[in-house]
């Protein structure tokens, strides 16, 4: 930890002495700021860490340091008061139950009310910044049309923690899927490598190994619904619209899906009746190590209301499964 916090004109000043030496500057500069070594890197480059010398240069024990971090400039993106679902929230990290329907972060056509916008209203004044800016760090997403859980950093910290947790694929993410059919076997793993597809630049596609990201999902089924299945889906990666693409290749696209597959004519006029309009997907289970404290996290969100209802109308029973 820092010897000294003070707050200067414009930054936060954290100074310290470096009690032992021979580690990498940045290292060392980072695990005694709790700034990201990336975020370290950045200010180095940036004049705002003394000594002035290369990240890579070697700690001396009762070498003093001093960074001098910005403010977290605003976020070109606008708070919004949207409601927003929190599961958990600490200084660190907030998770969240996101409605289908709701856009994760704004892009063309999706400029504001998204997530990110409810997030800069639900956090302000809270967000130490990701990369010097006031926002919070989105390190997953899930579809528009997809419901559940999201966690979302709010430190540089957390970020890369997370982050870091994503890439090694030691995030724990299930998924409760109904999709059209009875996959055989009614437990299995699907492998396919996923990439955007050449035919529409919207859409993703299985692509032979080595061209696009390799993509695992396992699947199990929970129970046999007519003319279709509930399902519960693990990823082991984590790919844009992995449990959609996959499923499709295998004959078994989700319901409602408007993308990947078409849904058996004898289910089209229940999700009519239902009002039933999105990929019939739900980001269930959540798990992870918490980035700064350690601790192990797990997280679970109930079926939603219209998922539960195409889950009774198809003759199942949304609360207890016939298999688990």
């Amino acid at each position: 930890m820092p010897d000294c916090l003070a707050v200067g004109d414009g930054e936060r000043i954290i100074e310290g002495v470096f009690e032992a030496g021979s580690d990498r500057l940045d290292k060392a500069l980072a695990a005694a700021s709790g700034l990201s070594r990336e975020r370290v890197k950045a200010l180095m480059g940036e004049g705002r860490v003394s000594p002035a010398l290369p990240p890579s240069a070697k700690t001396v024990a009762g070498m003093a340091w001093v960074i001098r971090v910005p403010y977290a400039i605003p976020a070109e993106a606008a708070p919004q008061d949207i409601p927003l679902v929190v599961v958990f929230e600490d200084e660190h990290l907030i998770v969240v139950d996101k409605p289908a329907g709701l856009v994760v972060h704004p892009a063309v056509g999706n400029l504001d009310g998204t997530l990110v916008n409810a997030l800069l209203h639900h956090c302000r004044g809270r967000l130490s910044g990701i990369g010097g800016v006031a926002r919070p760090g989105i390190v997953h997403r899930i579809d528009k049309d997809t419901s559940g859980l999201l966690v979302v950093a709010k430190t540089d910290a957390a970020h890369l923690g997370l982050a870091e947790q994503f890439a090694a694929h030691s995030i724990e993410r299930a998924y409760r899927a109904i999709c059209a059919g009875h996959p055989r076997p009614p437990d299995g793993t699907i492998r396919g490598a996923i990439a955007r597809s050449s035919a529409n630049r919207k859409k993703m596609a299985l692509v032979e190994e080595g061209r696009g990201k390799h993509a695992v999902t396992h699947y199990r089924t929970l129970q046999t619904l007519a003319d279709a299945t509930d399902l519960g889906c693990t990823l082991e990666t984590g790919r844009t619209h992995q449990v959609r693409v996959h499923l499709a290749s295998m004959g078994h696209p989700l319901l409602g899906d408007p993308v990947y597959g078409r849904t058996p004519a004898a289910i089209r006029p229940i999700l009519a009746r239902l009002g039933f309009r999105r990929q019939a997907l739900h980001a269930a289970r959540l798990g992870f190590q918490h980035p700064v404290t350690g601790r192990q996290h797990k997280f679970e969100s109930a079926l939603p209301v219209d998922m539960a209802a195409l889950i009774i109308e198809l003759g199942g029973n949304p609360e207890g499964f016939a298999r688990r």
